[in-house]
């Protein structure tokens, strides 16, 4: 190829034009439908071909139609208001500035391999980036000094479509990324970069920017002359490629992130990593923390702990990245080399077994390793990831495992439709998008007349079946359909009829096909002539997942028989766009994953904010919300050893609720044409889900809980001087040291039947060799006993030191008898708490009454 000279063409706006720029580079318009609809007026067609992305719209008009519109007042006055609104959201007084005092300086990093903000930027594959999508959202409305960190894939991920058979085919576009909500982050008159030595090899990044209202979002790309073909395909797209291309865009993320903050003159406090694919940036921060602020590795691994914060979005084993140590050795054996520790050292930072040269490396358990606070997104996903990771802590109860949990939620203004938010405004008053979590506001939704609310949900079901109509014509084109096929998709759907939805990611777990297992019953069902139902269904099979491939197949093949012809339809290319037409039109947002594999899951909860009803199996966020009054349950929250049995039980339970509670609650109508119950618990889910299950309340908890308490560990560390890294470093040798001294001698308590109610003295006998009663925490034990004799429910009691003498240390205290049955108790010493004073078991040390040893 000859030598290439780039240049770039840009729209030539005319003056009065010029803020639409402005407007259409910063992404707070994907949840301002007002701007959005004033890019859709500038030109309807070209805006759903450019697939709702402002830039490129504005770069695709004539000279002639630009020049039309700087005369076109009404398109004038609403991008001067669109302006006004932007400059008064970013310079508005925020919740963060009224809770917390100004100038402490709060930065919180937040790394994510993926972001789901719109589909216009296609760097998203599913869940985990829409919740970080909205997480930084509810940032900026919320006023959180957080920046966030990713990659800028080339191809983003996968664009779906079927072949003429039903199997998932993929194609790959390369996105031209000046054509995108996106800037370039500029160095005088050159792109900023920064540089990460990979395998022995210098890859060099550029760093773009979306700015997502006051958040910016910078992203790393290696597709630049600088790299040679392999380092410019690193960041090709998204879960692509095999474990050495995995780990390498995973140190890319997370050491390469690090820099370009750094490169940005950033210094944040509070470093979150949503999953473990960014884990690396510990690693980072070490070499920092050592070879620019003179610190040991011990000393390192406290100022990064007491800063870092992660989110585990993972309930089963299999799903957290694991490498090999080949692969950790390929790619950090010059790091070790420089910091002075072995390899070894680091592969026990990412093992539960830290000895075990047979264990993988994992990402979540360096995480877990190199983070003081940690949370699963759910209350039983927090329970599973408890249950998953106790091989981390061998000594503590499982309940008692430092993994909380903060509920996802959803960017509410991103998801509800135009009708149901005049309504809310109409009826809420101005507070229900100022402040989503109040709910006072949502309990007035009461107020809303049942008549409108119903219209409304007739419109959006009737804009849903249109746009699926239009879609399936356009999938049985491009398949090569006969054209009487494509003919009949014009009548596919009734805009009348009850119409269930479901849309996700095609892992076999999630039970795509659950409603489908029975077809002699479910043609009943949607063919009823008085009461007729209809599916629509869409999701992505991951490219290598080919059981789920299968199940989307058939799902295809039975949506094709003339009997379901009507009446289920399958939409392909799952993304954004196609996610938010379904849960807005969606009467019933059903989701079937396998107990408990869903960690939280979210789709339900945009379904209701548009007066969609939510029908699951009771896992993931929906095992905390449901309510009888407010949606229906699969089951009772049963776990089966045969995964054949769970599917054909709940199978016909699902049939079961349909038959006999959703569909006649639809069509129970009154004199006036209104279901009067089912419009009830419309207003009831709405009340009782949209003020909770919302990422404002959910960043708000993440803000107080995790990013406050991080930013003043940091702060009482020692950004600078690391003095408190340094002492924290030597406790935490004091205590490893010396607690192979420690050991709990006698335990002394009442025998026999004890009265409810009663306070039991309990005493214990402990030595504790070179530490002090001053280091530790002794504390009695006590819960149900289960048939194996261990202690379940437990609660914990601290005891006191009485007395000292020959070397041991009496402690005393009292345990209260508040229920009946078999009851036991234990004692236990573990060090005080020096990093995070809210996880007890922050250094890792406990020693237990062996009964033997007591005897």
């Amino acid at each position: 190829m000859p030598n290439v000279r780039a240049f770039r063409v840009v729209p030539n706006l005319p003056e009065r034009l010029r803020p639409l720029e402005d407007l259409a580079r910063n992404l707070w318009w994907t949840w301002n439908p007002e701007t959005a609809h004033l890019f859709r007026r500038l030109d309807p067609d070209l805006w759903e071909a450019s697939h709702h992305n402002p830039v490129e719209l504005l770069g695709s008009l004539t000279q002639e139609r630009l020049d039309r519109l700087a005369g076109d007042e009404a398109v004038l006055s609403s991008m001067r208001r669109a302006v006004d609104e932007l400059d008064e959201y970013i310079e508005r007084t925020s919740w963060y500035a009224n809770s917390f005092e100004a100038g402490d300086e709060m930065v919180v990093a937040y790394f994510s391999a993926e972001f789901g903000l719109h589909e216009s930027l296609p760097i998203y594959s599913g869940g985990l980036g829409v919740l970080a999508g909205d997480h930084l959202k509810s940032s900026s409305d919320l006023g959180i000094p957080l920046v966030a960190v990713g990659l800028l894939y080339r191809r983003g991920y996968f664009r779906q479509y079927l072949s003429r058979d039903g199997w998932q085919q993929e194609s790959h576009p390369a996105y031209d990324f000046f054509r995108l909500p996106l800037q370039q982050e500029m160095d005088g008159a050159a792109p900023r970069k920064v540089s990460v030595e990979i395998a022995g090899k210098l890859i060099v990044a550029q760093i773009w920017r979306a700015q997502v209202g006051r958040v910016p979002l910078y992203l790393l790309d290696t597709d630049i002359p600088e790299n040679d073909a392999e380092g410019r395909e690193l960041t090709d797209e998204l879960y692509g490629g095999d474990q050495t291309h995995r780990i390498r865009q995973e140190v890319l993320l997370g050491v390469g992130g690090v820099r370009a903050l750094r490169a940005l003159g950033l210094q944040p406090t509070v470093f979150h990593m949503n999953e473990g694919h960014s884990a690396f940036l510990a690693v980072e921060r070490i070499r920092q923390g050592i070879e620019q602020e003179g610190l040991s590795f011990d000393e390192a691994i406290e100022a990064v702990r007491g800063s870092s914060v992660f989110t585990t979005h993972t309930p089963v084993p299999a799903g957290n990245d694991t490498f090999s140590s080949e692969l950790i050795r390929e790619h950090f054996a010059s790091t070790c080399a420089r910091l002075g520790i072995s390899l070894e050292t680091l592969m026990g930072l990412g093992r539960i077994r830290p000895d075990d040269a047979a264990e993988p490396f994992c990402m979540t358990v360096l995480a877990l390793r190199t983070s003081s606070q940690a949370n699963g997104v759910s209350l039983l996903h927090g329970s599973v990831s408890r249950k998953m990771w106790e091989g981390l802590y061998p000594k503590v109860p499982v309940e008692e495992i430092p993994i909380a949990h903060v509920t996802n939620g959803i960017h509410i203004p991103s998801w509800y439709s135009r009708e149901v938010a005049r309504l809310y405004s109409r009826y809420l008053g101005p507070r229900w998008q100022e402040d989503p979590r109040d709910q006072d506001v949502w309990s007035r939704v009461n107020q809303i007349p049942d008549a409108e609310l119903w219209r409304a949900r007739g419109r959006l079901r009737e804009v849903l079946v249109t746009y699926a109509r239009e879609k399936l014509q356009s999938q049985l084109r491009r398949r090569g359909m006969p054209h009487a096929l494509v003919r009949q998709a014009e009548e596919v759907l009734d805009p009348d009829a009850l119409t269930i939805c479901f849309a996700r990611r095609f892992a076999v777990y999630k039970r795509a096909s659950l409603l489908l297992r029975d077809p002699e019953r479910l043609a009943r069902l949607v063919n009823d002539p008085e009461r007729p139902v209809q599916i629509l269904i869409s999701g992505k099979a991951h490219p290598a997942d080919q059981p789920g491939k299968q199940i989307m197949r058939e799902i295809v093949h039975l949506a094709s028989a003339s009997r379901f012809r009507h009446r289920i339809v399958f939409l392909e290319d799952y993304d954004i766009d196609v996610a938010r037409v379904l849960v807005q039109g969606a009467d019933v947002w059903l989701n079937t994953p396998r107990r408990p594999l869903e960690a939280s899951g979210t789709s339900g909860m945009k379904a209701i904010v548009s007066g969609g009803l939510h029908l699951s199996v009771l896992d993931g966020w929906w095992n905390e919300a449901y309510l009888p009054e407010a949606g229906w349950a699969i089951g009772n929250a049963e776990v089966y050893e045969s995964p054949e049995v769970q599917d054909q039980v709940e199978s016909e339970a699902l049939y079961d609720l349909l038959e006999h509670e959703v569909i006649p609650l639809f069509y129970d109508r009154g004199a006036d044409g209104l279901p009067r119950e089912w419009i009830a618990r419309i207003k009831e889910s709405m009340k009782s889900y949209c003020p909770v299950f919302n990422t404002n309340r959910m960043v708000g908890d993440y803000t107080r809980r995790y990013y406050r308490p991080a930013h003043e560990r940091t702060v009482r560390i020692g950004r600078q001087v690391h003095a408190g890294a340094r002492e924290l470093a030597s406790w935490r040798r004091r205590m490893e040291e010396g607690w192979p001294g420690v050991e709990v001698l006698d335990l002394e308590t009442e025998q026999g039947d004890l009265p409810v109610g009663h306070e039991m003295p309990v005493r214990a006998v402990v030595r504790l060799g070179r530490l002090a009663p001053e280091d530790v925490v002794v504390e009695a034990v006590h819960g149900e006993i289960s048939g194996g004799g261990n202690l379940l429910q437990t609660e914990s009691v601290p005891l006191i030191e009485t007395e000292r003498r020959d070397g041991v240390v009496v402690f005393r205290g009292e345990v209260a008898c508040r229920r009946t049955g078999r009851r036991g108790v234990s004692v236990r010493v573990r060090p005080v708490p020096r990093l995070n004073p809210d996880n007890p078991f922050d250094a890792n040390l406990v020693t237990w009454w062996e009964h033997e040893k007591g005897r």
